[in-house]
């Protein structure tokens, strides 16, 4: 099992340059665990995708209905208090410390290609390509 955050589950739905990384990862591990907040961040980036004119309203809701599916039984609550501590102490955001507090709380790694995280959580967060290349078969 692996937290991912949000940019993880756009790159692995969202065709993109990315794509490749996300489906590699979820090669290595399909067990994807996420915060409830996730929903949320997808439908805001979904949202932004559609103001700009590179998807069309039914293309972000399809692709929202399919992430739903994929992380069906994966969501997770998160205690308030762990979050608020981990932002107060690293200067990131209530929301992303959400994905770390988790990652915390079910002892896996979290998988992001946020540079922020990656450097305040280098004992939590771990990019797509580390985490890669860290698994057999590699």
């Amino acid at each position: 099992m692996i937290v991912v955050d949000t940019n993880v589950i756009a790159y692995f739905l969202i065709p993109g340059t990315l794509s490749d990384l996300a489906e590699a990862v979820w090669s290595k591990d399909a067990s994807w665990a996420v915060p409830r907040l996730w929903r949320s961040e997808m439908r805001n980036m979904l949202a932004l995708y559609h103001r700009r004119k590179i998807l069309a309203l039914a293309e972000i809701q399809d692709l929202m209905s399919n992430a739903e599916k994929l992380l069906a039984g994966r969501e997770y609550d998160v205690g308030s208090a762990g979050v608020l501590d981990l932002a107060a102490h690293s200067g990131c955001t209530a929301y992303d410390c959400e994905f770390v507090y988790l990652a915390d709380e079910l002892s896996v790694p979290l998988i992001t290609s946020d540079s922020k995280l990656l450097t305040s959580f280098s004992d939590t967060a771990i990019s797509m390509e580390s985490f890669i290349s860290l698994l057999p078969g590699t």
